[in-house]
C-alpha cells in the first residue's frame, strides 16, 4: 500500500502521509484535508492517529467516504484504552464502509493521556502493549471468525496491516514478534541506525526471517516559511524532557534548550532558545532537493518508510510539501 519514491543512484524510500498527529492548535477538520490532498497526489497510505480530539477509526471512516484510492491506518491507538476485540472490530467496521483496506497501529500512549483524558491506568503498559498486539494479530486475520461466547464475524478482516509503535528495548521486541511494521516519532538518523540494528536482531530472536517493515513519522515542510519552522518546533519542544532525544538536542548543541523543559519552562520560554535549525534534528525542512538528500540519510540509515507529518502553518493543508513529495513526481 506505500508507495515510494525515487531518490536517485538505486536510492527508494517508501512514503505515507499523517493525516492526524499529535494534538496542537489546528483546526481539528484539517486533517481530512490533509488526507484528501495525500489521495489526490497519488501517496499510497494515510494515518489517521487518536487523540483527545478524534477516535482514529472514526476519523478513517470519513476520509474513506471522502477519499477515491488511498489506504488508511487507524492509530497509534493507546492500549491501556481500548481492549483487543474493540481494535479489531473498529478497523474491520470502517473497512466494511469504506470498502478499502484499513490497518491498525498500536502504542502505550502517554500518562498524560491515558491517565489524565480517559482515567485508565498505565501500570504494566508494555505487558499490555505485547497481549494487545498478539490477540489483534490473531483478530485481524482472514481465518478467525469467532469472536466467542457464540458471536460470529459479520464483517470481514480489516485487511491493511498491523503496526506497533515502540521506542524500548521491550517494545521493539513485541513489533518484532507480532508486527508487520514497526513506527518510531519523530526521530535522528541515527536513533534510526541504532533502531533498525535492534529491531533486526529481535526479529532474528523471535525466528522472523524477514523482520517488520521500519517507518517513522517525521515533521516536513518543503520551502518553509517562517509559519512553518514554529510548527515544527512546536512538536519539536515537546520532547526535550524524553529520554533519548534530550541527549540528541544536546548532542546537536540545544543543551540551554533541553534545561529548560527540565526546570518546567512555558513553551514560549523553550521555542526561544530553540533556533529554526533546531526544526530539521527531526524533521524534513528545506527545499525539495534538501529534503529528499535528508529522506536518502534516512532509507541509508535503515528507514524503510517515512510518513511525513506536513507542517500546515505556512501551507494551507500540507499542500506544497505533499505536492512536491509526490510519489509521482519522483
Amino acid at each position: 500500500m506505500t508507495t515510494s519514491v525515487d531518490l536517485g543512484n538505486g536510492v527508494s524510500i517508501g512514503v505515507s502521509v499523517v493525516a492526524a498527529s499529535r494534538e496542537d492548535d489546528r483546526p481539528p477538520l484539517e486533517a481530512v484535508r490533509v488526507a484528501e490532498v495525500a489521495d489526490r497526489f497519488g501517496y499510497g497510505e494515510v494515518w489517521l492517529g487518536e487523540g483527545p480530539t478524534w477516535d482514529a477509526f472514526v476519523l478513517a471512516t470519513a476520509v474513506g467516504l471522502r477519499t477515491g484510492r488511498v489506504a488508511l491506518t487507524a492509530g497509534p491507538v493507546a492500549v491501556s484504552v481500548r481492549d483487543a476485540a474493540t481494535i479489531a472490530r473498529g478497523a474491520a467496521g470502517a473497512a466494511a464502509l469504506v470498502g478499502r483496506p484499513v490497518g491498525v497501529a498500536l502504542g502505550a500512549s502517554s500518562v498524560r493521556v491515558v491517565e489524565g483524558v480517559h482515567g485508565r491506568s498505565r501500570e504494566g503498559v508494555t505487558r499490555v502493549l505485547g497481549e494487545t498486539a498478539e490477540a489483534v494479530r490473531r483478530l485481524m486475520s482472514e481465518a478467525w471468525d469467532d469472536w466467542g461466547e457464540g458471536f460470529r464475524r459479520r464483517l470481514g478482516p480489516p485487511g491493511g496491516p498491523l503496526t506497533v509503535a515502540a521506542f524500548g528495548e521491550r517494545a521493539v521486541g513485541i513489533a518484532a514478534a507480532h508486527a508487520d511494521r514497526m513506527v518510531l516519532d519523530m526521530v535522528s538518523v541515527a536513533q534510526v541506525r541504532e533502531l533498525r540494528r535492534r529491531l533486526d536482531e529481535a526479529s532474528a530472536r523471535a525466528g522472523r526471517a524477514k523482520p517488520p517493515r521500519l517507518a517513522a513519522w517525521l515533521p516536513a515542510a518543503v520551502d518553509p516559511v517562517d509559519a512553518s519552522y514554529e510548527h515544527v518546533l512546536r512538536g519539536v519542544a515537546g520532547y526535550l524532557t524524553v529520554r533519548g532525544y534530550a541527549e540528541v538536542f544536546e548532542e546537536a548543541g540545544y543543551g540551554e534548550a533541553v534545561a529548560l523543559a527540565r526546570d518546567g519552562a512555558p513553551m514560549a520560554e523553550r521555542l526561544a532558545a530553540l533556533p529554526r535549525e533546531a526544526a530539521s534534528v527531526l524533521g524534513l525542512l528545506g527545499d525539495a532537493v534538501t529534503v529528499r538528500a535528508r529522506l536518502a540519510d534516512y532509507a541509508a540509515a535503515g528507514l524503510d518508510e517515512v510518513a511525513i507529518v506536513p507542517a500546515t502553518m505556512g501551507d494551507p493543508d500540507g499542500e506544497r510539501t505533499l505536492k512536491a513529495l509526490a510519489p509521482n513526481r519522483s
